[in-house]
């Protein structure tokens, strides 16, 4: 989504996303828009997944100018949020997926 808002990606070929206007307390300056949508082919796309988590980012995450940097300070925001998801965890209880079922 930070190439997507920088412009880092051809402007013909990206997805287009509309920006909230007015004043916000909370989020960034690049707050997207957020549409709710009838049909789960649109609803479970990439973007309307993304706008929430996007929007919830603080400006000193998302207003930096390289990827890199982007990624360090995101980094540094989530280690001080409460564990939503531990994308590192070991799993547990899932069996052994080496064997098909019959």
């Amino acid at each position: 989504m930070f190439k997507l808002v920088h412009g880092f990606y051809d402007k013909d070929v990206n997805i287009q996303m509309s920006y909230k206007s007015g004043v916000s307390t909370r989020g960034n300056k690049y707050k997207l828009e957020n549409y709710s949508f009838h049909y789960n082919i649109r609803k479970y796309s990439f973007c309307p997944r993304i706008v929430n988590i996007w929007n919830s980012l603080p400006n000193s995450v998302v207003d930096v100018e390289t990827v890199n940097i982007f990624k360090a300070h995101l980094d540094k925001f989530w280690e001080q949020q409460p564990v939503w998801f531990n994308f590192r965890a070991e799993l547990t209880g899932i069996g052994d997926r080496s064997q098909s079922c019959l």
